[in-house]
């Protein structure tokens, strides 16, 4: 096997080969990250030499969606960043809790942690009836697991931890049942959410929402992308509504920073003009 891994003028031909033969749009992925993902599944997968793992993801169907999940998934957890969670029940939920009907994005959801964060806290707050959580990724296989609501139950000592941090006061357990090593996430949260494949890079935006969130996405972005995203979500977010990003992420240097507001402390902003 090329123990060099996947070399840069290599990397921009699967990128076009994804473009061309199935539409995938990886052009402005941060080239850094995309390469180590590469490498990864490269070496990972014992691929002798680039022309066969070239040869592979053009042409078996199976194998790309291998790729696909490899290359855009991102690693999640239950209540992750638990003061970001504080901050949402305490200064951004109440606000919401005025509208008759409150949408929430969760864009790039993964395999969809967040989302069943979210409705917990909603539940809590005796929202969650009035709300619609529409949850989108480019990754079908991804947005299967977050349908199905089911997780490994190795995870939910971590999540209980954020949950406990982040203000909740009831036993966590109470909204999953375990079986063997599994733990399956209530129905009743899952009433409210909308699961679908929406591309960042190329779709367009499908509805007005008043809480937008997509938290340690744009980093695997180049500028222009995180430029265009951006303009996605500020024609997605009604006035005085809210966007939400992860730790690293910011919207400080882009066009749409003027008619923003951040909330103290936090990667939150307010859409004020």
């Amino acid at each position: 096997m090329d123990s060099k891994g996947v070399k840069d003028e290599e990397m921009e031909l699967l990128v076009a080969d994804l473009l061309e033969v199935y539409g995938y749009d990886f052009t402005n992925y941060a080239r850094a990250s995309l390469k180590r993902r590469l490498n990864r599944l490269y070496a990972l997968d014992g691929f002798p030499s680039f022309a066969e793992f070239r040869y592979r993801i053009k042409s078996d169907p199976d194998y790309l969606k291998r790729f696909v999940e490899e290359i855009t998934v991102n690693v999640t957890e239950m209540f992750r960043d638990p003061q970001f969670y504080k901050k949402l029940r305490e200064e951004v939920l109440p606000v919401l809790a005025t509208y008759p009907l409150i949408r929430i994005w969760h864009a790039g959801c993964s395999t969809g942690e967040e989302v069943y964060s979210m409705a917990i806290v909603l539940s809590e707050m005796g929202l969650l009836q009035k709300s619609l959580l529409y949850a989108t990724d480019l990754n079908p296989d991804v947005l299967e697991v977050a349908r199905t609501g089911i997780y490994s139950l190795n995870h939910m000592k971590l999540h209980s931890e954020n949950y406990i941090a982040s203000g909740g006061t009831k036993d966590f357990s109470s909204y999953y049942t375990a079986k063997y090593d599994r733990a399956k996430f209530k129905d009743s949260l899952k009433g409210k959410m909308i699961y679908a494949t929406h591309n960042l890079v190329s779709d367009k935006s499908f509805n007005e929402f008043q809480l937008i969130l997509c938290r340690n996405v744009l980093i695997y972005f180049d500028k222009d992308l995180q430029e265009k995203v951006l303009h996605l979500f500020d024609q997605s977010l009604e006035q005085l509504g809210f966007l939400a990003l992860g730790s690293k992420e910011t919207i400080r240097f882009s066009g749409i920073a003027t008619k923003y507001k951040q909330l103290e402390g936090e990667k939150v902003w307010r859409k004020t003009k």
